[in-house]
């Protein structure tokens, strides 16, 4: 069959299949008006605010290894085939994205994997925006989680603990990777402790940054990786506004992709409050 000749085939059939959910929509207005319409609010447990966690992830978004992972092409367009259609390749740690338990174990749970129950969590914000601004190095320690425990309670069952650093404003300069003459990167991360302790004593199915890493970005062994992933727990980097969150209370929603064998993916995320 001509090219041509499929082109029409498929305009003819989402012609048709629009015709089809028009009346189906109409048949459905119908049937409401004679029922009774609940109106609670479609949204979980009473929450009436919503924030997006998500970069923008386009071509030039900075990565890690500072090389291009996004690589985006039209293959087709409305103008001279009535739709858009691009097709993507991606590295998967790229922009606002999942790190699965794969990504640094030799067989732990795949981003297909992880239960539904674990990417719909409580959220637990550690602040430590003051002596990141002092030292671009600095890490979430022990001593920041019992401060946060100290004022808000114990740590929610099940929840993602997430550093808010403030480096998400620097995501359009080179202060992202803030690479030194040696190569090597100097932004924050959680520290190995932290990590430890968040496994002791605390039930966490998460962690999240906003920067590149885990770990901060001197790290030449990643042993918050190590010490995480391998444990079935999952990380999220290069996390986007968490000054538009509270410190607790919130519900972090993480759309991470759902690929046989994936080691992490760029996900949506939202917090519902």
């Amino acid at each position: 069959m001509c090219h041509a000749c499929v082109m029409d085939s498929v305009k003819n059939k989402m012609l048709s299949r629009r015709g089809f959910l028009k009346a189906t929509a109409a048949t459905a207005t119908a049937t409401a008006a004679s029922t009774v319409v609940s109106t609670t609010p479609a949204m979980a447990g009473g929450h009436s605010q919503v924030a997006d966690m998500t970069h923008t992830l386009g071509e030039d978004f900075p990565t890690y290894f500072g090389e291009q992972h996004l690589f985006i092409e039209q293959k087709f367009n409305y103008a001279e085939h009535k739709f858009n259609l691009n097709e993507i390749r991606v590295n998967e740690h790229t922009g606002t994205h999942m790190d699965a338990p794969l990504h640094f174990s030799a067989d732990g749970h795949s981003v297909a994997e992880i239960p539904v129950e674990n990417l719909v969590v409580p959220l637990a914000v550690i602040d430590i925006r003051g002596k990141a601004s002092e030292d671009p190095d600095a890490q979430v320690t022990p001593d920041d989680l019992k401060a946060w425990i100290s004022e808000h309670g114990p740590l929610p069952d099940n929840c993602c603990v997430a550093m808010n650093s403030g480096w998400d404003k620097h995501v359009q300069s080179d202060m992202f990777r803030n690479a030194d003459a040696d190569k090597v990167m100097h932004f924050p991360g959680f520290h190995v402790e932290a990590a430890t302790m968040l496994m002791e004593e605390a039930n966490v199915a998460g962690i999240a940054v906003d920067t590149l890493s885990l770990d901060h970005g001197p790290s030449a062994d990643f042993a918050t990786h190590y010490a995480w992933l391998p444990t079935n727990r999952w990380g999220i980097e290069c996390l986007a506004n968490l000054d538009a969150v509270p410190a607790s209370g919130a519900t972090l929603v993480v759309g991470s992709p759902k690929i046989v064998g994936g080691t992490g993916g760029p996900s949506r995320i939202f917090t519902l409050m």
